[in-house]
């Protein structure tokens, strides 16, 4: 039996040195496969630049998402997905986060919201279990919206060699369920942001 979905699983990678001397800042890489609200999107990308001060840009990536499919589980392989995205190699992009609107899993949990290389230069999203719809309540695009920043920002986090915090309200908490993104901040807490900046 599998256990409950949770927000993200971390892969662990050697990081990769890179030089930045010739950058004036690091640029974070969202890359959009078949989601093409570009003003949402746009939104993810301005919260992603507030909260950890890089530079931001959202391309259109192509992909067979068949090759991914899975029909035993009607669901879409995360991990071969992130290999996917970390192969890109997206040039001048100090990380790639790619963002999907399927309904992702692994083989030891029943869903996941997304995952990542842990210090690595990519990771994945999907949105496709983050609006009310799908759990028969009524929509709200402002409540969607936030859920799909805290993902991003949260996936990002573990690129940048952040670890599930025990704080409850810091966005690099771990979620079992929707509910648990939702009783989250956007923001990462105190001792995370320390890390990363420190």
């Amino acid at each position: 039996m599998r256990g409950p979905g949770i927000t993200c699983m971390i892969v662990f990678s050697v990081p990769l040195k890179t030089n930045y001397s010739t950058m004036s800042l690091p640029t974070i890489t969202l890359l959009s496969f078949g989601f093409p609200q570009q003003d949402f999107l746009e939104q993810i990308a301005r919260a992603v630049q507030l909260e950890f001060g890089y530079s931001v840009n959202f391309r259109e990536g192509r992909i067979d998402l068949g090759e991914y499919y899975d029909p035993a589980r009607n669901q879409y392989n995360g991990n071969n997905l992130l290999k996917f995205v970390d192969s890109l190699h997206i040039k001048d992009s100090f990380k790639t986060l790619g963002i999907f609107n399927v309904d992702l899993f692994i083989p030891i949990l029943t869903f996941i919201f997304g995952q990542a290389f842990l210090n690595g230069n990519s990771g994945i999203a999907s949105f496709y279990r983050l609006n009310n719809e799908r759990y028969g309540m009524p929509r709200n695009d402002l409540l969607f919206l936030e859920r799909a920043k805290k993902e991003v920002i949260h996936e990002l986090g573990h690129t940048l060699g952040l670890l599930h915090c025990p704080n409850p309200v810091c966005v690099m908490r771990s979620s079992n369920y929707l509910e648990d993104v939702d009783q989250k901040k956007l923001h990462l807490c105190h001792n995370c942001r320390g890390k990363v900046v420190g």
